[in-house]
């Protein structure tokens, strides 16, 4: 029952974040995808966008995102709890070694499974964008539907699983999070000093920011893959797809130094720590009415 709701209020909670949010999503993905815009911050591209495009262009590509991320939660906690209940059985613990393997798993099989789902979204999001690249090709999908309709009429089933390969490495990203924020608990944590709630919500900004920061190259490529259609670099086979992500990779070194593999990383660190303080909030918010209505109003307070 307690699970349940704090898996509810986790989905309410990543919606409304994500919502509240959006906008630098938008901004992330224009820089990552558009080489040739240039902006001095995060606030001046949202200008940018809002003067040539309208208000509404900053929440364009809104709904498949949110259903896309309504998926991909169902399908990671599913299979996380699936797992937990088979592995976690009578008097066997849970260790923080079977949590990180079963969570990597968890997340493997969302990216198999809803991998498609991003694909459509990421094209519907930036579909009507002005492109400083002019090579950039126009999509004109009608909606979700319209859009998994043209990909697979016009560049086939496996079009649908552009960019899977950094996406299953980017499984490693809660990974490198949960270790940096054991470290760092560790070491706040030290002589036995109890840790307040404003220090593991700083600690857990930190350790999300260190590993979004190591993974963001593969996030650019991730976006890039999923964007372009199929025509233009193949990634049928593994093979295909390693070639990819590395001549990807080479091409922006190459053009822009190491600089141009984190164009966008403002905008995804000023989401990311924004979306962990608001979703803290909702947290502590929820957590101290539940405890009030359970009568437990001290434990809340302590």
């Amino acid at each position: 029952m307690c699970w349940d709701g704090w898996k509810l209020e986790l989905n309410w909670g990543s919606a409304i974040a994500t919502t509240t949010f959006f906008p630098l999503d938008t901004a992330k993905i224009r820089l990552q995808v558009d080489e040739k815009r240039k902006t001095s911050s995060t606030p001046v591209l949202l200008v940018e966008i809002a003067k040539e495009e309208g208000i509404s262009a900053l929440y364009r590509g809104w709904f498949p995102v949110i259903s896309s991320l309504c998926c991909s939660n169902f399908v990671y906690f599913y299979t996380f709890n699936s797992l937990k209940a088979m592995w976690v059985k009578g008097n066997t613990r849970a260790t923080p070694g079977k949590d990180l393997l079963m969570a990597c798993i968890a997340g493997a099989t969302n990216v198999l499974l809803t991998t498609p789902m991003w694909v459509v979204n990421t094209r519907l999001k930036l579909q009507g964008a002005k492109f400083r690249k002019e090579d950039i090709h126009q999509t004109e999908y009608k909606g979700i539907l319209d859009a998994f309709q043209q990909i697979i009429t016009n560049e086939g089933v496996r079009s649908l699983w552009n960019g899977i390969l950094p996406s299953l490495i980017l499984v490693s990203n809660p990974a490198i999070q949960f270790m940096f924020y054991e470290g760092l608990k560790r070491k706040v944590s030290k002589a036995g000093r109890r840790i307040s709630s404003w220090e593991i919500f700083m600690i857990g900004a930190i350790a999300k920011a260190i590993a979004t920061t190591a993974t963001y190259p593969l996030q650019t490529m991730q976006a890039i893959l999923r964007f372009e259609p199929n025509k233009s670099r193949s990634q049928s086979t593994f093979q295909e797809s390693v070639h990819a992500v590395i001549n990807l990779l080479s091409q922006k070194i190459k053009k822009y130094g190491f600089p141009g593999l984190y164009k966008g990383l403002e905008a995804k660190l000023l989401q990311t720590v924004l979306t962990a303080a608001l979703m803290f909030l909702v947290y502590e918010r929820v957590a101290g009415v539940t405890f009030k209505i359970m009568g437990l109003s001290k434990m809340a307070k302590h």
